[in-house]
């Protein structure tokens, strides 16, 4: 990989700022002299909105400011929030209620905005919010992926939202017909919280007449379209930026109401506003993850090759459509329908219902880990049974190297793949031939022993084009524009270093600068895995266009021919000369010589290609049946992410996203009653994985280069998510299966499996 990047585990530069408190995330870095936004929240899951009192609120001591929908509305702002909306199968539009910033005829989650209070201090504000009285006239709680007893959206009457399907259900009936055995499956992926170190903030200021919107975010763009619009703005006149970022897994990648509602006060006002969640309204209003209930058959010829698959899901898209709600679980999760396999008849049929909980979006991976943790988990189940190995079962039915590039059943391209290789190097990295041993041990000791494999694909989503600018400044330092946006995911290292390796340029004179629609015109933001990739690939089409121009302008300058000067990585090399200037030497001779064109250079790059990292998860669990407590005891992974820029940065990803994985195989659950009330609203009563939980992570990379782009990338961000919920679940089913349990759901937290073991016992 010499030429597109050293491959160099660089450690992370921005990591010295976060580690010693100087970060400037949002709370940081709000304007002095800032007033204070609380947000007054619904403490009913669903009743008509019959009468807001807003008084005595205003009257309160410190408060500056008190609103309700109506007052948003008799100030023209009557919008609501964006949302994709997809067609149904039958061609008609899904459902697209409107998603009010505050509620405006009735409440539909408990953690709904409701009223909204501006305050010289946090304090005021939560004080006068004691003093809002709302009048809620209940109405039926709707939480069953099912028709509800009264529908939350005129635009639903049944409550289903999304009625959705690819593929062709003739073709996959026919080859079930021909099947030598046709399997079905019952499968539950639970609800999460996602639950960033940083919780959601913002603030907004108006600056000459122009909005100005700092959040913690995933990019800058789509929400200066979309507050532009709310306001009856042109988009000159909105700016928005994103500070350091805390975390944002998907659930940052939208514009919330308190966003709208900061900079709705600010211009009203005319002082900055500021707002930062705490954790347990993070949990009531954040975007919720996954729920899904799914019904899936598989049809095997006699020698056990996949024929067809058919998934059949119902998923919760929650109040209101979120930013990618319906997407998430039908297109998206269509993606990586059939994984690495090589099955062609599949259907996926989707049916979105509203139930009254917080709006259910993207979170690290948005809908390929659902679909990939159904498949494999299909798969492990199938093996028994069909009486093989799963191992096996998931060889014989892979796409070979020589299918490449291959087609799946749902239009995707995969490029390369050698899936086998991958596989047999995680059963040698895994210690796949001593797990029996491990296992008479645990058997020994009185404890179960169980070994999860998942194998995965990933699809790389997002704008394929990217944008690079590169800036040449007076003090002899380098400026990198780039259109994504880091979240903790060291893209500041990435960029950097890559840029130095092109170049040449000492990376330590390398800044990047990230997160401002002032100074970036345009980009894509971050999501979907695709920010290196997409982002790096630009940066090569601007190093391009810079060593071309410096190149002219070195030949012109020298009285030579431009094919004589060639560039080496580090230094321009003129023919029969011993002169070798840097990029930095000519930028300062360009600056003598007044030729300012040559001191900023920008190119846009299109990738040909998704790009589909891949690979191996092999979990290892070990159960006390006395109380149902799983230990996660050794965990593998052996990833193609093709090749890397920095493999410190990519195995940290990998860390990173097995820890949410198996977080939620294990222990992460969302819960709501009956009555709508969420019951896991703070870390007392939702889990989360710490340090004990997970055991050290063995990494390896087997790079199978992209053909897909020039520098043979793949994506890493959301990889060890994809795989990890499948390894971890396959684990306990491992473990549990010779004591009789045949229906085993995420999460498998001590009370659930040790009932799960309770049940098969009472049934023997």
């Amino acid at each position: 990989m010499e030429k597109f990047g050293k491959s160099q585990p660089v450690r992370r530069f921005e990591d010295t700022r976060f580690i010693t408190g100087t970060g400037g995330y949002v709370d940081d870095v709000a304007p002095a002299g800032s007033l204070y936004l609380y947000v007054v929240r619904s403490q009913v899951a669903h009743g008509t909105l019959s009468a807001l009192s807003l008084d005595e609120a205003r009257a309160a001591e410190g408060v500056v400011m008190v609103a309700g929908a109506a007052e948003l509305h008799a100030a023209g702002l009557t919008g609501g929030l964006g949302a994709t909306v997809l067609k149904n199968r039958d061609g008609s539009s899904a459902a697209a209620p409107k998603h009010p910033i505050l509620a405006e005829d009735r409440v539909r989650w408990v953690g709904q905005p409701v009223a909204m209070i501006v305050a010289e201090s946090l304090e005021a504000a939560r004080d006068a919010a004691e003093l809002v009285e709302m009048e809620i006239d209940d109405l039926p709680v709707q939480l069953a992926l099912a028709p509800g007893e009264v529908a939350l959206h005129d635009e639903a009457p049944d409550n289903r939202g999304l009625d959705w399907s690819m593929g062709d259900a003739a073709e996959v009936e026919a080859a079930m017909e021909t099947a030598a055995q046709v399997l079905t499956f019952s499968v539950r992926d639970n609800r999460v919280i996602v639950n960033a170190m940083e919780p959601r903030g913002c603030f907004a200021e108006w600056e000459a007449g122009r909005m100005h919107v700092s959040f913690g975010g995933q990019g800058v763009w789509g929400a200066k379209a979309e507050l532009a619009e709310l306001f009856a703005l042109d988009k000159e006149a909105v700016r928005v930026t994103h500070p350091d970022v805390g975390g944002g897994f998907g659930m940052k990648a939208k514009l919330y109401p308190e966003y709208v509602m900061a900079a709705f006060a600010a211009k009203e006002l005319g002082r900055p506003v500021r707002w930062i969640a705490d954790r347990t309204e993070s949990m009531l209003a954040d975007n919720g993850a996954r729920d899904l209930d799914h019904v899936v058959r598989m049809g095997f010829d006699a020698e056990h090759k996949l024929l067809a698959y058919h998934v059949k899901t119902l998923c919760n898209l929650g109040s209101y459509n979120s930013n990618f709600g319906q997407a998430i679980q039908s297109v998206l999760f269509a993606k990586v329908l059939t994984g690495t396999y090589d099955v062609q008849p599949a259907l996926l049929e989707v049916e979105g219902f509203y139930t009254n909980t917080a709006p259910t979006d993207a979170y690290r991976g948005a809908g390929r880990p659902e679909a990939i943790y159904l498949l494999e988990r299909c798969m492990d189940l199938a093996a028994r049974k069909l009486g093989t190995d799963g191992w096996e079962l998931r060889r014989k039915n892979f796409i070979k190297p020589d299918q490449f590039p291959y087609r799946s059943a749902t239009g995707e391209l995969y490029d390369v793949g050698d899936f086998a290789t991958l596989l047999d190097r995680a059963a040698e990295e895994s210690g796949l031939a001593g797990f029996a041993g491990r296992r008479a041990a645990s058997e020994a000791a009185g404890r179960l022993r169980g070994l999860g494999l998942c194998y995965y694909i990933e699809s790389i989503l997002g704008d394929p084009s990217e944008t690079a600018k590169v800036e040449f400044n007076e003090d002899g330092t380098v400026t990198i524009y780039v259109g994504t946006q880091s979240n903790g995911q060291g893209h500041e290292t990435v960029y950097a270093q890559f840029l130095s390796d092109q170049t040449g340029i000492p990376v330590d004179l390398i800044s990047v600068v990230q997160g401002d629609s002032d100074r970036i015109a345009k980009g894509g933001g971050t999501g979907g895995s695709r920010s290196v990739t997409t982002q790096n690939n630009a940066t090569l089409a601007t190093v391009g266009a810079m060593v071309t121009s410096f190149t002219e302008y070195l030949a012109a300058r020298m009285g030579v021919e431009a094919g004589d000067i060639s560039f080496d990585d580090e230094s321009f090399r003129i023919k029969g000369s011993n002169a070798a200037p840097t990029f930095l030497d000519l930028a300062e001779m360009a600056r003598e010589d007044r030729r300012t064109d040559l001191l900023t250079h920008e190119q846009t790059a299109t990738l040909p290609g998704r790009s589909y990292p891949n690979g191996a998860h092999v979990a290892e669990v070990e159960i006390d049946p006395g109380t149902g407590a799983v230990t996660l005891e050794r965990y593998t992974v052996v990833d193609d992410f093709g090749n890397l820029i920095n493999p410190m940065l990519a195995e940290g990803q990998v860390h990173g996203g097995v820890a949410q994985g198996a977080g939620q195989a294990l222990m992460e659950n969302c819960v709501y009653d009956a009555e709508g009330q969420l019951l896991t609203a703070t870390f007392m009563d939702y889990a989360m994985p710490r340090a004990d939980n997970i055991p050290m992570i063995s990494f390896t990379s087997n790079p199978v280069p992209s053909t897909a782009n020039a520098l043979g990338m793949k994506g890493c961000g959301e990889a060890g998510t994809v795989g990890s919920m499948a390894a971890t679940s396959n684990a306990v089913m491992d473990a549990l299966w010779d004591k009789g349990v045949r229906q085993a759901d995420m999460p498998f937290t001590p009370q659930r499996v040790w009932a799960m073991l309770e049940d098969a016992a009472a049934a023997l």
